[in-house]
C-alpha cells in the first residue's frame, strides 16, 4: 500500500473510533470520512462496508482486551479482588463507545451477530478469569464466562444509558461478584 493510502486508512480508523465513541456504532460513515479529511469514496475503497471498518477498529481493541486480562491475572489478592478487578476492566472495555454495552451484551452468545468476534474475544478473556478462579475453587458451581459477560454487561448498559460513573457502578459489580463466589 502506498504511504498516502496507508495514512488515509489509519486516519479513517482513528476517525471512526472517535465518531463511534461519541455517537455510537450506527453513526454516519460520511461523518467518519469528513472527520478523517477524506472523501466518502476513499472510505469505501479502504472499507467497503461498515463491518470491514469495524473489523479494522477491532484488531487494536482485541489487543487491548488481551493486555487488560493479562494485567488482571497477575493481580495478587483475594479471589474477590481479582473478580472485581476484571469486572471494572470489562465495563471499561465495553463502554468505550456510547451504546456499546447494550449492543455487545445483547449479542453475547449469538453466533449470527455481526459483532460475534468481539463477543468471542470478551468471552475468551472472561473464561481466563473463570479458569483462574476455578483453579482456586473460588467460584460457585456452574458459573460460566458468558453468564459473567451478560451480567456485568447489563450493569454497564444501565450505566451507559443512565450516565452513571464508576463510583455508582462498582457497588453493583460487588453484588454480582459476591453472588458468584463460593
Amino acid at each position: 500500500m502506498r504511504a498516502d493510502a496507508l495514512r488515509n486508512r489509519e486516519r479513517l480508523i482513528e476517525a471512526a473510533r472517535e465518531v463511534f465513541r461519541e455517537q455510537g456504532y450506527d453513526a454516519s460513515l460520511d461523518e467518519v470520512a469528513k472527520r478523517a479529511g477524506v472523501g466518502a469514496g476513499t472510505l469505501y475503497r479502504h472499507f467497503p462496508s461498515r463491518d470491514v471498518l469495524m473489523d479494522a477498529i477491532m484488531q487494536s481493541w482485541v489487543d487491548r482486551v488481551n493486555d487488560a486480562v493479562d494485567k488482571v491475572l497477575v493481580h495478587e489478592g483475594s479471589p474477590r479482588d481479582l473478580l472485581l478487578s476484571w469486572f471494572d476492566t470489562y465495563v471499561g472495555l465495553i463502554s468505550m463507545h456510547k451504546g456499546g454495552p447494550a449492543k455487545i451484551t445483547s449479542a453475547m452468545g449469538d453466533e449470527s451477530s455481526p459483532i460475534v468476534t468481539k463477543c468471542q474475544v470478551l468471552k475468551a478473556a472472561t473464561q481466563r478469569v473463570v479458569d483462574r478462579l476455578d483453579e482456586q475453587h473460588a467460584l460457585r458451581e456452574h458459573i460460566e464466562a458468558v453468564q459473567m459477560c451478560r451480567l456485568v454487561g447489563g450493569v454497564a448498559a444501565v450505566a451507559d444509558n443512565g450516565g452513571l460513573d464508576q463510583a455508582a457502578v462498582h457497588p453493583l459489580l460487588e453484588v454480582i461478584a459476591d453472588g458468584m463466589l463460593a
